[in-house]
């Protein structure tokens, strides 16, 4: 199976509300300070973009939008507008036409601001769907904190659960909770395609806090497919990585450590 004949899709739309005093898109910000943190060389974006394996590129973008193309002008990629930025699942709704204009067999989900993700890793990801309809990516934490955790029976993954759910779970489904989630998939296009009809028929309300108050809105989840696939018995697989390699950048101390591990990488 050869990875460069898949396509990608890199979630790149979102502001980064915990980067405090940070106005521009998050996976902008650089891998190599200078004067800040938020100012330098090397944008997230373009570390993500280059460890991917060739062939076509959709890119996610809302906020800032312009300023991503501009910087990402170079690899050819196509610009995926999400109208309304309504989660994870939103983003990938939004990349349908991308998606359907496709020749290749197989698709590669990430985001741009998961940087350390080497081009091994994703060549991996895409091997394991000789066998699985979509991979999840996955890691061994040192502690679990509150991440989504992959609910497994053996090696098959049955669903993804979010920390408020699982943390009340008796042991013995608490011991099915195997590794947690990265946030980066690869699938199988025409399959991926089909259960992207039935991820939009089931959205999320969700309460967010925008203009000081509190609003309720739909998004749509990623995560859900899981379940969705799993539940019709197709294969869903996993693939480890590190805890090192799959950080990413939600806060300006998570931007730092990035940007220290990027460095010793030399």
């Amino acid at each position: 199976m050869n990875s460069d004949q898949s396509a990608s899709v890199v979630f790149a739309a979102g502001k980064g509300s915990r980067m405090v005093g940070y106005g521009g898109n998050k996976t902008l910000l650089p891998l190599l300070p200078d004067a800040s943190i938020y100012e330098g060389k090397r944008p997230l974006l373009l570390e993500v973009l280059e460890n991917l394996p060739s062939g076509p590129k959709g890119i996610v973008v809302h906020h800032h939008a312009d300023e991503v193309r501009k910087a990402t002008e170079g690899f050819g990629a196509s610009y995926l507008f999400q109208a309304v930025t309504n989660g994870t699942g939103g983003a990938i709704l939004a990349a349908v036409p991308f998606l359907e204009s496709l020749l290749q067999q197989f698709v590669i989900i990430t985001m741009g601001d998961v940087p350390l993700i080497c081009r091994e890793t994703y060549r991996r990801l895409i091997e394991q769907l000789n066998g699985h309809e979509l991979v999840v990516l996955a890691f061994d934490p040192k502690d679990r904190a509150q991440y989504g955790m992959l609910e497994m029976e053996g090696s098959r993954v049955l669903r993804i659960v979010e920390w408020k759910y699982w943390r009340s779970f008796s042991s013995r489904r608490m011991s099915c909770l195997r590794f947690c989630n990265a946030g980066v998939y690869a699938a199988e296009r025409e399959v991926l395609l089909r259960y992207l009809d039935r991820l939009a028929q089931q959205p999320h309300r969700v309460e967010k806090e925008r203009g000081g108050r509190l609003v309720t809105i739909e998004e749509y989840f990623l995560t859900d497919l899981v379940e969705l696939m799993s539940s019709d018995d197709l294969r869903v697989g996993v693939v480890l990585a590190s805890e090192e390699e799959v950080s990413g950048v939600d806060t300006p101390e998570a931007l730092r450590l990035v940007q220290a591990r990027y460095a010793r990488r030399g």
